[in-house]
């Protein structure tokens, strides 16, 4: 599986982006997709996850009511509102496969959000 991040970017406190993930590969043994993000001296941190089901969407505290995860097929969303400077990190895309367990990185796209 391979993993294609884009939709970073520069925007202002309170601007809106739509970070995008696209699948390739085995895409049809992709269990869960999900959005973590990296700041500078920072750990990487879960953002939002979706199993196969819409009804399985979760999020971060951080994320909830102003972040949306979404999936459609094997591409993945993440629909983010109401930002903030603390937002400003590296987003990466995940997926891990049905029974295997394996687990797969997109290569991470900037967000950066200027108070």
């Amino acid at each position: 599986v391979q993993l294609v991040d884009s939709g970073g970017g520069l925007v202002q406190a309170g601007g809106s982006l739509t970070l995008s993930c696209a699948a390739s590969g085995i895409t049809w043994m992709i269990n869960t997709m999900a959005w973590y993000r990296q700041a500078p001296g920072k750990q990487r941190e879960l953002v939002a996850s979706v199993g196969s089901h819409p009804d399985s969407a979760s999020y971060a505290e951080s994320a909830e009511g102003r972040f949306t995860i979404s999936r459609d097929g094997a591409n993945l969303y993440l629909r983010m509102n109401n930002l903030k400077p603390e937002d400003t990190a590296l987003y990466y895309c995940f997926a891990d496969l049905w029974t295997t367990g394996l687990r797969y990185w997109g290569q991470g796209t900037q967000v950066t959000v200027s108070s």
